[in-house]
């Protein structure tokens, strides 16, 4: 068994972290959802980055609002109307999902079949809705996935989104496990700061949009989880002794 202060579960984030999700998915889906209701709203890839600095898709929604089109703020309702939306957006994604274009980032699913070869518990940490992560999972790991990870915590569970520390708390409530037990996986500043904020070891795979985010705190940062065939790139941070992360790297990390 897994001695003292050694890794017994690992919190995953969702979207940028298992999959490289925001560009080719949500940001679609999004777009596709304001043409359904009629919007000649477009977020186009440089705009999406910008809002990604907000967490959860409706508090996206409102932001875009109160930037772009603070007229429209004042309609009767307005908290209804941005979750009828984004329902429609949820949608219009796991649509997406379900054709398989959006695959798993390097070394994702090697490593959850690995860890759970070791018995290590696995977990979500994130604050997209449930929809989108059985939506992903099904799609990429299979039907039974879902049944893999010991708690998902998504969406709305928490009434604090990233990066205030709630989902990560919530989750390591529910395992019943302490933080300095556990091990988070997360590709963006607010990430990290939620995961920290709950008192986190974060391991970093930076994607698309999050390259050049501040990651001061994380025990490493790397381009992603590498594969034995595809060797990921150490950006900062712990070293590793070999080109991608398996459960003998993330024990060492616990340090």
């Amino acid at each position: 068994m897994n001695t003292e202060n050694k890794l017994q579960a690992v919190l995953f984030d969702v979207d940028g972290t298992l999959a490289d999700t925001e560009q080719d998915g949500h940001r679609l889906a999004f777009n596709a959802a304001f043409k359904q209701f009629n919007l000649d709203w477009h977020w186009d890839i440089d705009l999406y980055g910008e809002l990604l600095q907000v967490t959860g898709g409706k508090e996206r929604i409102r932001y875009y609002m109160e930037k772009h089109v603070p007229a429209m703020l004042n309609q009767s309702d307005l908290t209804g109307w941005i979750a009828s939306l984004h329902k429609t957006k949820t949608k219009y994604f796991e649509s997406l999902m379900e054709t398989g274009s959006i695959p798993l980032r390097p070394g994702v699913a090697r490593l959850i079949h690995e860890l759970r070869q070791e018995k290590i518990k696995l977990a979500i940490a994130t604050t997209t809705t449930m929809e989108n992560v059985t939506a992903l999972l099904k799609s990429t790991l299979g039907e039974e996935s879902i049944g893999w990870f010991d708690v998902i915590g998504a969406g709305d569970i928490v009434p604090m989104k990233k990066p205030a520390p709630d989902i990560y708390l919530w989750v390591l409530n529910q395992l019943n496990l302490t933080a300095q037990h556990c091990i988070a996986i997360e590709d963006s500043e607010n990430g990290l700061k939620s995961a920290l904020a709950a008192n986190l070891p974060t391991l970093i795979t930076v994607s698309g949009y999050t390259r050049s985010q501040d990651f001061s705190g994380a025990i490493a940062v790397l381009s992603d989880l590498g594969e034995p065939s595809r060797p990921c790139t150490p950006i900062k941070g712990a070293m590793l002794d070999k080109g991608w992360v398996d459960y003998r790297i993330l024990n060492s990390l616990m340090h």
